[in-house]
Protein backbone atom coordinates (compact mmCIF):
# COMPACT_ATOMS: atom_id res chain seq x y z
CA UNK A 1 0.00 0.00 0.00
CA UNK A 2 2.77 2.53 0.67
CA UNK A 3 4.53 1.70 -2.60
CA UNK A 4 1.47 2.62 -4.29
CA UNK A 5 0.71 6.00 -3.04
CA UNK A 6 3.99 7.02 -3.34
CA UNK A 7 3.60 6.37 -6.97
CA UNK A 8 0.80 8.34 -6.93
CA UNK A 9 2.17 11.15 -5.06
CA UNK A 10 5.28 11.46 -7.55
CA UNK A 11 3.19 11.20 -10.54
CA UNK A 12 -0.04 13.40 -10.00
CA UNK A 13 2.13 16.70 -9.41
CA UNK A 14 3.47 16.39 -12.60
CA UNK A 15 -0.18 15.53 -14.33
CA UNK A 16 -2.05 18.85 -12.76
CA UNK A 17 1.21 20.90 -13.64
CA UNK A 18 1.16 19.85 -17.63
CA UNK A 19 -1.29 22.35 -18.26
CA UNK A 20 -0.44 24.15 -21.36
CA UNK A 21 0.08 23.75 -24.86
CA UNK A 22 3.14 21.18 -26.34
CA UNK A 23 5.47 21.60 -28.86
CA UNK A 24 4.66 21.73 -32.53
CA UNK A 25 2.70 19.32 -33.84
CA UNK A 26 0.97 18.19 -30.51
CA UNK A 27 -2.53 18.47 -30.25
CA UNK A 28 -3.72 21.92 -29.22
CA UNK A 29 -0.10 23.42 -29.85
CA UNK A 30 -0.20 27.34 -30.01
CA UNK A 31 2.73 27.64 -32.47
CA UNK A 32 2.36 29.63 -35.36
CA UNK A 33 4.88 29.04 -38.31
CA UNK A 34 6.88 32.54 -39.89
CA UNK A 35 5.33 31.59 -43.02
CA UNK A 36 1.32 31.57 -41.77
CA UNK A 37 -0.25 34.04 -44.16
CA UNK A 38 -1.83 35.84 -40.69
CA UNK A 39 1.29 37.54 -40.30
CA UNK A 40 1.14 40.99 -42.07
CA UNK A 41 3.80 43.09 -41.12
CA UNK A 42 7.66 42.40 -39.03
CA UNK A 43 9.17 44.53 -36.82
CA UNK A 44 11.31 47.24 -38.41
CA UNK A 45 13.85 48.31 -36.27
CA UNK A 46 15.34 46.66 -33.05
CA UNK A 47 17.47 48.12 -30.55
CA UNK A 48 19.84 45.61 -28.32
CA UNK A 49 21.56 45.90 -24.70
CA UNK A 50 23.49 42.86 -24.51
CA UNK A 51 23.63 40.60 -21.18
CA UNK A 52 26.15 38.94 -19.59
CA UNK A 53 27.92 35.39 -20.91
CA UNK A 54 27.09 34.17 -17.40
CA UNK A 55 25.03 36.62 -14.86
CA UNK A 56 26.96 35.48 -12.06
CA UNK A 57 30.79 35.28 -13.71
CA UNK A 58 30.38 39.46 -15.29
CA UNK A 59 34.09 39.34 -15.68
CA UNK A 60 33.56 36.95 -18.63
CA UNK A 61 32.05 39.78 -20.89
CA UNK A 62 28.66 40.01 -22.66
CA UNK A 63 26.78 38.22 -25.29
CA UNK A 64 28.06 38.66 -28.71
CA UNK A 65 26.56 36.72 -31.49
CA UNK A 66 24.77 38.30 -34.15
CA UNK A 67 23.56 41.74 -35.16
CA UNK A 68 20.35 43.97 -34.55
CA UNK A 69 19.35 43.78 -38.15
CA UNK A 70 18.61 39.85 -38.12
CA UNK A 71 15.60 40.17 -35.54
CA UNK A 72 14.35 42.62 -37.99
CA UNK A 73 12.06 41.28 -40.96
CA UNK A 74 10.80 37.58 -41.50
CA UNK A 75 13.10 34.57 -39.88
CA UNK A 76 15.30 33.47 -42.42
CA UNK A 77 13.46 30.11 -42.47
CA UNK A 78 15.22 27.14 -40.38
CA UNK A 79 18.49 29.04 -40.05
CA UNK A 80 20.07 29.21 -36.50
CA UNK A 81 22.87 31.37 -37.54
CA UNK A 82 20.26 34.58 -38.61
CA UNK A 83 19.70 35.49 -35.13
CA UNK A 84 21.18 37.89 -32.05
CA UNK A 85 21.71 36.87 -28.79
CA UNK A 86 20.66 38.66 -25.86
CA UNK A 87 22.83 36.70 -22.99
CA UNK A 88 21.57 36.18 -19.83
CA UNK A 89 19.44 39.71 -18.53
CA UNK A 90 19.87 41.19 -21.87
CA UNK A 91 17.09 42.62 -23.82
CA UNK A 92 15.38 43.86 -27.34
CA UNK A 93 13.15 46.76 -28.02
CA UNK A 94 11.46 46.28 -31.14
CA UNK A 95 9.51 48.50 -33.57
CA UNK A 96 6.74 48.88 -36.25
CA UNK A 97 6.16 50.46 -39.13
CA UNK A 98 2.04 50.66 -37.71
CA UNK A 99 1.17 49.68 -33.83
CA UNK A 100 0.07 46.75 -33.34
CA UNK A 101 -3.41 46.62 -32.00
CA UNK A 102 -6.17 44.23 -30.01
CA UNK A 103 -7.43 42.17 -32.17
CA UNK A 104 -9.42 38.64 -31.81
CA UNK A 105 -7.02 36.25 -30.35
CA UNK A 106 -3.08 36.51 -30.79
CA UNK A 107 -1.73 39.98 -32.14
CA UNK A 108 2.08 39.27 -32.83
CA UNK A 109 4.65 36.63 -32.44
CA UNK A 110 8.08 36.24 -31.32
CA UNK A 111 10.21 34.27 -32.97
CA UNK A 112 13.61 31.90 -31.50
CA UNK A 113 16.02 29.32 -33.20
CA UNK A 114 16.25 26.67 -30.97
CA UNK A 115 17.23 23.66 -33.04
CA UNK A 116 14.68 20.69 -31.70
CA UNK A 117 11.47 21.18 -29.28
CA UNK A 118 13.26 20.60 -26.16
CA UNK A 119 16.35 22.79 -26.00
CA UNK A 120 14.31 26.13 -25.21
CA UNK A 121 16.08 29.41 -24.27
CA UNK A 122 13.00 31.63 -22.81
CA UNK A 123 12.05 35.24 -22.14
CA UNK A 124 9.57 37.37 -20.74
CA UNK A 125 8.15 40.02 -23.30
CA UNK A 126 6.59 43.16 -22.28
CA UNK A 127 4.34 45.83 -24.14
CA UNK A 128 4.26 49.62 -24.64
CA UNK A 129 2.33 52.22 -25.90
CA UNK A 130 4.55 55.30 -25.28
CA UNK A 131 7.98 53.39 -25.25
CA UNK A 132 8.00 54.54 -21.71
CA UNK A 133 5.47 52.04 -19.69
CA UNK A 134 5.90 48.94 -20.42
CA UNK A 135 3.56 45.90 -18.77
CA UNK A 136 4.68 42.08 -18.59
CA UNK A 137 2.47 39.45 -20.20
CA UNK A 138 1.90 37.12 -17.15
CA UNK A 139 4.28 34.26 -17.63
CA UNK A 140 4.08 31.06 -16.39
CA UNK A 141 7.01 28.51 -15.89
CA UNK A 142 6.19 25.21 -13.54
CA UNK A 143 9.39 23.26 -14.47
CA UNK A 144 11.09 22.23 -11.20
CA UNK A 145 13.62 24.34 -9.59
CA UNK A 146 15.35 21.61 -7.31
CA UNK A 147 17.63 20.78 -10.13
CA UNK A 148 19.27 23.39 -12.56
CA UNK A 149 18.78 22.81 -16.08
CA UNK A 150 22.11 22.53 -17.40
CA UNK A 151 23.57 24.22 -20.45
CA UNK A 152 22.02 22.36 -23.09
CA UNK A 153 19.55 20.62 -20.72
CA UNK A 154 15.89 20.20 -22.02
CA UNK A 155 12.26 21.84 -21.24
CA UNK A 156 8.84 20.34 -21.59
CA UNK A 157 6.85 23.19 -23.03
CA UNK A 158 3.72 22.03 -21.47
CA UNK A 159 4.84 23.18 -18.33
CA UNK A 160 5.59 27.07 -19.86
CA UNK A 161 3.17 29.47 -20.91
CA UNK A 162 3.57 33.38 -21.97
CA UNK A 163 7.32 32.98 -22.53
CA UNK A 164 8.97 33.66 -25.86
CA UNK A 165 11.23 30.68 -26.96
CA UNK A 166 8.61 27.86 -26.01
CA UNK A 167 8.92 26.51 -30.04
CA UNK A 168 11.78 25.21 -32.01
CA UNK A 169 12.79 27.54 -34.63
CA UNK A 170 10.51 28.76 -37.36
CA UNK A 171 7.45 28.55 -34.93
CA UNK A 172 6.51 31.85 -33.14
CA UNK A 173 4.91 31.88 -29.37
CA UNK A 174 1.24 34.04 -30.03
CA UNK A 175 0.64 36.36 -27.29
CA UNK A 176 -2.83 38.52 -26.99
CA UNK A 177 -2.62 41.87 -25.71
CA UNK A 178 -5.66 41.46 -24.19
CA UNK A 179 -3.91 39.30 -21.73
CA UNK A 180 -2.03 42.52 -20.70
CA UNK A 181 -3.59 44.34 -17.15
CA UNK A 182 -6.07 47.25 -17.75
CA UNK A 183 -4.18 50.70 -17.03
CA UNK A 184 -3.70 54.15 -17.94
CA UNK A 185 -0.64 54.21 -19.35
CA UNK A 186 -1.22 51.37 -21.42
CA UNK A 187 -3.42 51.71 -24.81
CA UNK A 188 -3.89 48.34 -26.14
CA UNK A 189 -4.70 49.23 -29.79
CA UNK A 190 -1.78 51.61 -29.65
CA UNK A 191 1.69 49.25 -29.01
CA UNK A 192 4.70 50.62 -30.34
CA UNK A 193 7.34 49.13 -28.48
CA UNK A 194 7.58 45.05 -27.56
CA UNK A 195 10.55 44.31 -25.28
CA UNK A 196 11.64 41.02 -25.29
CA UNK A 197 13.85 39.97 -21.96
CA UNK A 198 15.94 37.04 -21.63
CA UNK A 199 15.30 34.65 -18.61
CA UNK A 200 18.46 34.41 -16.36
CA UNK A 201 17.81 30.47 -15.85
CA UNK A 202 19.57 29.87 -12.93
CA UNK A 203 18.01 28.45 -9.75
CA UNK A 204 20.16 30.63 -7.84
CA UNK A 205 17.99 32.43 -6.10
CA UNK A 206 20.65 35.41 -6.14
CA UNK A 207 20.31 35.83 -10.05
CA UNK A 208 16.97 34.32 -10.17
CA UNK A 209 13.86 35.53 -12.75
CA UNK A 210 10.52 34.40 -11.60
CA UNK A 211 7.83 34.48 -13.78
CA UNK A 212 4.35 36.19 -12.72
CA UNK A 213 3.75 33.82 -9.99
CA UNK A 214 6.72 34.12 -8.26
CA UNK A 215 8.05 31.27 -9.20
CA UNK A 216 11.74 30.78 -10.46
CA UNK A 217 12.13 30.31 -14.17
CA UNK A 218 13.99 27.79 -14.67
CA UNK A 219 15.93 27.19 -18.20
CA UNK A 220 19.15 26.01 -19.59
CA UNK A 221 22.31 27.55 -17.69
CA UNK A 222 25.13 28.23 -17.72
CA UNK A 223 25.87 28.59 -21.70
CA UNK A 224 28.57 30.94 -21.89
CA UNK A 225 29.57 31.21 -25.05
CA UNK A 226 29.15 34.59 -27.40
CA UNK A 227 25.42 33.32 -28.43
CA UNK A 228 24.23 32.54 -24.65
CA UNK A 229 20.76 33.37 -23.72
CA UNK A 230 17.79 34.38 -26.12
CA UNK A 231 18.61 34.18 -29.80
CA UNK A 232 16.09 36.66 -31.10
CA UNK A 233 15.09 36.01 -35.19
CA UNK A 234 11.90 38.04 -35.35
CA UNK A 235 8.48 39.39 -34.06
CA UNK A 236 5.46 38.85 -36.60
CA UNK A 237 2.60 41.24 -36.42
CA UNK A 238 -0.96 39.62 -36.56
CA UNK A 239 -3.24 42.76 -35.68
CA UNK A 240 -2.56 45.97 -36.13
CA UNK A 241 -4.20 49.98 -36.61
CA UNK A 242 -4.97 49.31 -40.00
CA UNK A 243 -6.42 45.57 -40.25
CA UNK A 244 -8.20 45.75 -36.90
CA UNK A 245 -11.26 47.14 -38.82
CA UNK A 246 -13.48 46.29 -35.42
CA UNK A 247 -11.49 49.00 -33.37
CA UNK A 248 -12.01 52.37 -33.60
CA UNK A 249 -9.63 54.78 -32.51
CA UNK A 250 -10.20 56.64 -29.05
CA UNK A 251 -10.39 59.79 -31.08
CA UNK A 252 -13.96 58.35 -32.93
CA UNK A 253 -15.59 57.99 -29.93
CA UNK A 254 -17.97 60.80 -28.89
CA UNK A 255 -17.72 62.60 -25.02
CA UNK A 256 -17.14 64.80 -22.99
CA UNK A 257 -16.31 65.51 -19.63
CA UNK A 258 -16.53 69.16 -17.47
CA UNK A 259 -16.35 71.47 -15.74
CA UNK A 260 -12.40 70.62 -16.01
CA UNK A 261 -11.15 71.64 -13.50
CA UNK A 262 -13.70 70.30 -11.44
CA UNK A 263 -14.59 71.06 -7.31
CA UNK A 264 -18.02 69.82 -7.35
CA UNK A 265 -20.26 68.19 -10.04
CA UNK A 266 -18.41 66.58 -12.26
CA UNK A 267 -20.57 66.19 -16.10
CA UNK A 268 -19.76 62.99 -18.30
CA UNK A 269 -21.25 62.76 -21.68
CA UNK A 270 -21.20 59.73 -23.39
CA UNK A 271 -23.44 56.98 -24.23
CA UNK A 272 -23.16 53.17 -23.67
CA UNK A 273 -19.70 53.36 -21.94
CA UNK A 274 -18.21 51.56 -19.07
CA UNK A 275 -16.91 54.55 -17.17
CA UNK A 276 -14.33 54.77 -14.45
CA UNK A 277 -12.48 57.36 -12.65
CA UNK A 278 -8.80 56.56 -11.57
CA UNK A 279 -5.98 59.04 -9.32
CA UNK A 280 -2.82 59.86 -10.63
CA UNK A 281 -1.58 56.97 -9.34
CA UNK A 282 -3.60 54.57 -11.64
CA UNK A 283 -5.11 53.34 -8.42
CA UNK A 284 -9.45 52.83 -9.65
CA UNK A 285 -11.68 55.21 -7.51
CA UNK A 286 -15.20 54.07 -8.33
CA UNK A 287 -16.77 52.63 -11.66
CA UNK A 288 -20.03 52.53 -13.19
CA UNK A 289 -21.76 51.51 -16.78
CA UNK A 290 -22.73 54.36 -18.63
CA UNK A 291 -26.12 53.95 -20.14
CA UNK A 292 -27.60 57.36 -19.77
CA UNK A 293 -25.99 60.08 -21.94
CA UNK A 294 -25.05 62.51 -19.49
CA UNK A 295 -23.89 61.20 -15.69
CA UNK A 296 -23.04 62.92 -12.91
CA UNK A 297 -20.55 62.78 -10.58
CA UNK A 298 -19.40 64.27 -7.28
CA UNK A 299 -16.36 65.14 -6.89
CA UNK A 300 -16.35 67.54 -3.61
CA UNK A 301 -14.85 64.66 -1.63
CA UNK A 302 -12.12 63.96 -3.93
CA UNK A 303 -8.55 65.99 -2.90
CA UNK A 304 -7.03 68.76 -5.09
CA UNK A 305 -5.10 66.74 -7.54
CA UNK A 306 -4.75 65.24 -11.03
CA UNK A 307 -7.52 61.72 -11.92
CA UNK A 308 -8.83 59.93 -15.21
CA UNK A 309 -11.87 59.37 -16.50
CA UNK A 310 -11.76 56.36 -18.63
CA UNK A 311 -14.61 55.64 -20.68
CA UNK A 312 -14.56 52.38 -23.09
CA UNK A 313 -17.32 50.75 -24.94
CA UNK A 314 -17.22 47.47 -27.57
CA UNK A 315 -15.01 49.26 -30.59
CA UNK A 316 -12.73 52.23 -28.21
CA UNK A 317 -11.55 53.19 -25.68
CA UNK A 318 -10.61 57.42 -24.45
CA UNK A 319 -8.89 58.40 -21.22
CA UNK A 320 -9.35 62.26 -19.95
CA UNK A 321 -7.63 64.08 -17.89
CA UNK A 322 -9.51 66.12 -15.35
CA UNK A 323 -8.22 68.41 -12.45
CA UNK A 324 -9.51 68.80 -8.80
CA UNK A 325 -9.40 72.09 -7.40
CA UNK A 326 -11.08 73.53 -5.00
CA UNK A 327 -9.45 76.97 -4.21
CA UNK A 328 -10.88 77.64 -7.66
CA UNK A 329 -14.86 78.80 -7.93
CA UNK A 330 -14.85 78.22 -11.13
CA UNK A 331 -14.49 74.45 -11.07
CA UNK A 332 -17.57 74.36 -8.70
Amino acid sequence: MKHFILNILVIFPATVLAQFDGIVGSEGCKAIHYSDSRFIEWATACEISRGYLDIARPTLGFASFGSEAAATGSPAGTSTTDAVSLGDGGTAIMTFETPIANGEGADFAVFENSFDDYFLELAFVEASSDGEHYFRFPAVSNTQTETQTGGFGTLDATLINNLAGKYRIGWGTPFDLEDLPNDINLDKNNITHVKIIDVVGTVDPQYATRDSNGNIVNDPYPTAFASCGFDLTGLGVIHNRNNTTALQTPAQMTASVYPNPCAGILHIKAENCKAAIYNALGQKMQQWQQNDNIKSIDMSMYPNGVYFVELKNNNSQKMIKITVNHSNPDSR
